[in-house]
């Protein structure tokens, strides 16, 4: 067992040597403030202090990030390590800079809890980030710092068993409007032949023709040939708004669409615009959502990645969300919390560890086709550079795409078929 010794063991300490060593590298570990019974234990030792009196230990100098309380403007200077990006430098201790500090700093989302700038949708700018502005947004920063130090604690303490984790993949999908003509209702539709008169349209509605979304064909069998589970997220707002235009829920198509996919994968919620300012409208969304696939449901996903820190992850757990699936930027793909791996929310406003399960996503089809301006090829180039560096570090990748991308929408010719050929090379 590695033994830690600290002057001041911090629930922010607790919670980064936990997503360190235990859930990271698999090493079994303590940490202790009592002195003589670290300088007394016979096995492998590592010091988090200032001074490192003991022989044979490991030592970290902290920085004070994780003794302080509240939060504050911190002093970063990036420096390179090991051939990118680190900070929190130290000077004459076993590694370089305090990870555990820096590690912290980023997948807490310490900066987005201080004063930012907002984008056009009231979200945390990513060019605010730390990630942006020192060009380390593309990778999954903490992953390679922890390889890193597994390999240096591991050449120090031979014995030491570290865990070797294994590279996963999960295809998520945010259903956001289910189908371009079908189930839409007479009023809107009529509405539409009115203002864009369409025989393609027409055809739809008699059901001589497919539905230019409906790419759930395509994906079942996409899904099963190459043995992939998925999670599908659906917007299920009752009420229409500039951001929630979905089929609603109660249409006979949709409520049959969230049944079938039930059976047959994981579902979430994909909280509508109008629900972050309204917990009951939040509760509401998630209740037609279990009532539609008569199970629990406790995946989310924020609609527009739209989400304030700490109150929208509060919102949810409170509403009985368990695991959350909106880290990362809805307008460029990349590390948002520069981590290819899940882990628990921390909320600093509070200097609690939750019970809210955070899964990163590092590739979103809108961010490619809408803010980036790429083509069909441009995001394959992408998505390959993100699947070869999570696999690089054996972490999770996560993506997401929406059905019209998938579908026969001239709009986005050539996704379907890139989609394909990007799942092709996942072995």
């Amino acid at each position: 067992m590695l033994l830690i010794y600290t002057e001041n063991s911090t629930t922010r300490l607790q919670y980064i040597c936990r997503f360190i060593f235990a859930e990271q590298l698999g090493i079994t570990y303590s940490l202790t403030t009592h002195r003589e019974s670290f300088e007394q234990h016979d096995g492998e030792r590592l010091v988090y202090d200032e001074n490192c009196t003991g022989e044979n230990c490991f030592h970290i100098k902290p920085h004070r990030l994780l003794s302080e309380e509240g939060i504050n403007i911190q002093e970063i200077d990036c420096f390179e390590f090991n051939g990118r990006k680190a900070f929190f430098k130290t000077e004459g201790d076993s590694f370089g800079f305090d990870i555990f500090a820096a590690s912290f700093y980023l997948i807490s989302r310490y900066e987005e809890y201080l004063p930012h700038e907002k984008d056009e949708y009231g979200r945390y700018a990513y060019k605010n980030s730390l990630a942006f502005k020192e060009t380390f947004l593309d990778i999954p920063l903490v992953n390679y710092w922890i390889r890193d130090f597994g390999l240096k604690l591991n050449a120090q303490f031979p014995l030491l068993t570290i865990k070797e984790n294994s590279f996963s993949f999960l295809p998520t999908y945010d259903i956001d409007i289910a189908f371009a003509h079908k189930h839409k209702g007479l009023l809107r539709n009529i509405g539409g032949l009115i203002m864009h008169p369409s025989l393609n349209r027409i055809k739809i509605l008699l059901g001589a023709k497919v539905d230019e979304y409906a790419a759930y064909d395509f994906l079942d069998e996409l899904h099963k040939e190459n043995n992939l589970a998925a999670i599908y997220f659906f917007l299920v707002a009752s009420r229409n708004s500039k951001y929630d235009k979905n089929i609603s829920p109660y249409a006979h198509g949709m409520w049959q669409l969230m049944k079938r996919h039930a059976k047959l994968y994981k579902i979430g919620l994909h909280p509508s615009w109008r629900s972050n300012d309204d917990i009951k409208i939040l509760q509401q969304e998630k209740k037609i959502l279990e009532t539609a696939s008569n199970q629990s449901v406790t995946d989310s996903r924020q609609h527009y990645i739209q989400f304030t820190l700490p109150q929208t992850f509060e919102k949810l757990v409170e509403a009985g969300i368990t695991d959350d699936y909106s880290m990362g930027y809805g307008s460029i793909n990349g590390f948002r919390a520069s981590v290819a791996s899940s882990y628990s929310w921390y909320n600093l406003t509070t200097e609690k560890i939750t019970s809210l399960i955070i899964h990163p996503f590092c590739f979103m089809d809108a961010n490619s086709f809408y803010e980036q301006k790429q083509t069909a090829e441009e995001a394959l180039d992408e998505l390959m550079h993100y699947l070869n560096i999570c696999k690089d570090v054996n972490g999770k990748m996560i993506t997401i795409f929406h059905n019209q991308f998938l579908g026969k929408d001239k709009t986005f010719g050539g996704w379907k078929e890139m989609y394909s050929h990007f799942i092709s090379q996942l072995q």
